[in-house]
């Protein structure tokens, strides 16, 4: 009698999300996935940007590699509560948050994605 093949699975990924300040201090550099299991770490950078009182906080997003739609939402919503004035500049964020940022929220003015 012939036993199946098994297949050992490799070891699972967990989606990470890294999160450091810029060296300048104006913004932070954000590395990973935002999905399900790195919502709430995305969230809390984004509410650390929306209480900070620059006129202008940087993202640096590219070593980004994708952001699901509720991470869109979370970037969205704190964009939308920023005081009047101040804007959040997304650096080279990977093509998936550009494109949900189009179809779902296109033209928030508290956004800014540089052209590269």
């Amino acid at each position: 009698m012939d036993v199946p093949y098994r297949v050992r699975p490799g070891p699972s990924r967990a989606p990470r999300l890294t999160v450091f300040p810029l060296p300048d201090g104006a913004g932070l550099s954000v590395g990973g996935e935002v999905g399900l299991a790195t919502l709430s770490q995305w969230e809390g950078a984004l509410s650390r940007a929306a209480r900070d009182s620059r006129p202008v906080y940087r993202l640096e997003l590219s070593a980004l590699t994708f952001v699901d739609v509720a991470g869109t939402d979370a970037l969205a919503a704190a964009a939308q509560s920023l005081d009047e004035g101040r804007r959040i500049v997304l650096q080279q964020p990977p093509i998936s948050l550009r494109r949900l940022l189009d179809l779902f929220w296109p033209g928030i003015p508290t956004i800014e994605v540089p052209s590269s």
